[in-house]
């Protein structure tokens, strides 16, 4: 009896370690980008050089399914070329200080388009959660300083999910605040996969698609467009599987429930700061949803990425927030 239950201890002790090392996530810094590794397979890669702002490049389901745009960062047959600043998964927004950081070229504001500059890591971290941290320059097409931010991501895998936390501190210059203007361009933002997409149209023409849009007040597909809600999630089906990708925002993030610019076309992002162009009936005056750090203050926002199988009920999207929002 002893040696039987040595060995199912032992049993259960090699399976632990195994699951342990498939859920262990390894980051190797290169010239311009981190590669993040989970379990020894590519999840996504965080890009620090080469375009206007850092970004989340690709991201990839356990299984290895792509659930980004390729687009601009390759290009991709079939796949639509609209909005090339929507690299991958990103943060940004339209009108800071009245310089756009979202939008590139002459699209979207009249405000110059400035750029957010990698300035160096402050940690890189393997293990059971992977974890980057970043100081960011905001600088206008001058090269003159708007803000500055600090940006920490982990990174987790366990089963068939993934995880990305992400959370950004902005912080105003010392002499001067710093005004995150009521703009719909923005914020923390993923451009999905064109499989995920609904169906939209591009260039005049319909085109399918089978995503679908639900949010934690129960609003589907184009109704959850301008709405608020603590979380918001994207599924579809590819191959006979159901994926999804869910985003929650923090409930002790400014104007928590966020808005949901939640795009037909597979723009799916949290922005607390587009309240005019959200709540349009109410017919709030421009810059109702301005908001002002202070001078030397700083703003932090929270959010996680869920990347799920299944739809939003089987992958209990709403528990898992629940988790996220106790700190687990």
């Amino acid at each position: 009896m002893k040696t039987v239950l040595r060995l199912l201890l032992a049993s259960f002790a090699l399976a632990t370690a195994a699951c342990a090392a498939d859920s262990n996530v390894k980051l190797t810094t290169l010239d311009d980008r981190v590669r993040v590794e989970i379990g020894g397979k590519l999840f996504t890669e965080y890009f620090y050089k080469g375009a206007t702002r850092p970004y989340c490049y690709p991201v990839l389901a356990a299984d290895g399914t792509s659930l980004v745009r390729d687009f601009p960062m390759k290009q991709t047959e079939g796949e639509e070329t609209d909005h090339p600043h929507h690299r991958a998964l990103m943060f940004a927004h339209s009108d800071v200080n009245k310089v756009d950081f979202w939008n590139e070229g002459t699209a979207g504001t009249k405000f110059p388009k400035g750029r957010t500059v990698h300035d160096g890591f402050m940690e890189t971290k393997d293990g059971a959660a992977g974890v980057i941290r970043v100081r960011n320059r905001w600088v206008d097409p001058d090269g003159k300083l708007i803000a500055t931010d600090e940006t920490t991501m982990r990174f987790r895998g366990a089963g068939d999910t993934r995880t990305i936390d992400y959370d950004v501190a902005i912080k105003a210059l010392a002499d001067a605040a710093l005004v995150l203007g009521d703009n719909k361009d923005g914020t923390m933002s993923i451009r999905v996969a064109q499989w995920m997409t609904l169906p939209h149209k591009y260039q005049k023409k319909d085109v399918a698609g089978a995503g679908h849009y639900v949010t934690a007040a129960g609003d589907r597909d184009a109704a959850a467009w301008g709405t608020r809600a603590a979380w918001c999630d994207l599924f579809a089906e590819r191959n006979g599987k159901t994926y999804g990708i869910a985003i929650f925002d923090h409930p002790q993030n400014v104007r928590h429930p966020t808005w949901w610019m939640a795009r037909d076309y597979g723009l799916f992002t949290a922005n607390p700061f587009g309240q005019k162009d959200f709540e349009v009936a109410a017919k709030h005056p421009p810059g109702k949803g301005d908001y002002t750090i202070p001078a030397g203050g700083t703003l932090t926002l929270r959010y996680r990425f869920y990347f799920h199988m299944g739809d939003a009920k089987a992958a209990k999207v709403a528990e898992r927030y629940a988790d996220y929002a106790t700190g687990r």
